[in-house]
């Protein structure tokens, strides 16, 4: 079995992971079984396209609640770091090609729960900001080969 990744969230992505696992758990699973129950009472279930998409539906519901149980029993509420300093959870204000663009370091998971474009700290750029303050300049590796230098212009916690 693969080892389960830690998963760092903010708390409001959290809890809107967690509404989200309660919605799709209550009103949106019975919603999904009274159309099953009503395509099967239609009769001959072969030729029944509305029971065949609801049961699709309600596999596809199983599978995210599982993924939500795992994230949330995964999940580790962040601390992000002081301003100034880039961490898992900074809003960063970044200067590439002299655009300034603004981005949260973390998980895709915190997309949920901010209107922010979200870097992963494991990618190429979000590994060389990690750990830099603001005013630092540093590069990563483009995956045509380009060495593309960053400017961190301001680093705060998300909210």
């Amino acid at each position: 079995m693969a080892e389960e990744k830690t998963i760092l969230l903010t708390q409001a992505a959290y809890d809107k992971l967690k509404e989200e696992l309660d919605r799709r758990q209550g009103e949106y699973r019975d919603e999904i079984t009274e159309r099953i129950a009503a395509a099967r009472a239609e009769g001959d279930l072969s030729e029944n396209g509305g029971y065949q998409a609801a049961r699709e539906e309600q596999g596809k519901n199983e599978g995210r609640i599982n993924e939500l149980i795992v994230k949330l029993r995964n999940s580790q509420i962040l601390k992000a770091p002081k301003s100034g300093k880039v961490g898992n959870g900074s809003l960063v204000t970044l200067t590439i090609a002299g655009n300034d663009m603004v981005y949260v370091l973390g998980s895709r998971d915190l997309a949920v729960a901010t209107e922010y474009d979200v870097i992963s700290p494991e990618s190429p750029i979000g590994a060389a900001i990690l750990g830099a303050k603001e005013g630092d300049t540093v590069s990563y590796k483009a995956p045509n080969g380009k060495d593309i230098s960053v400017t961190v212009k301001e680093a705060k916690p998300l909210k």
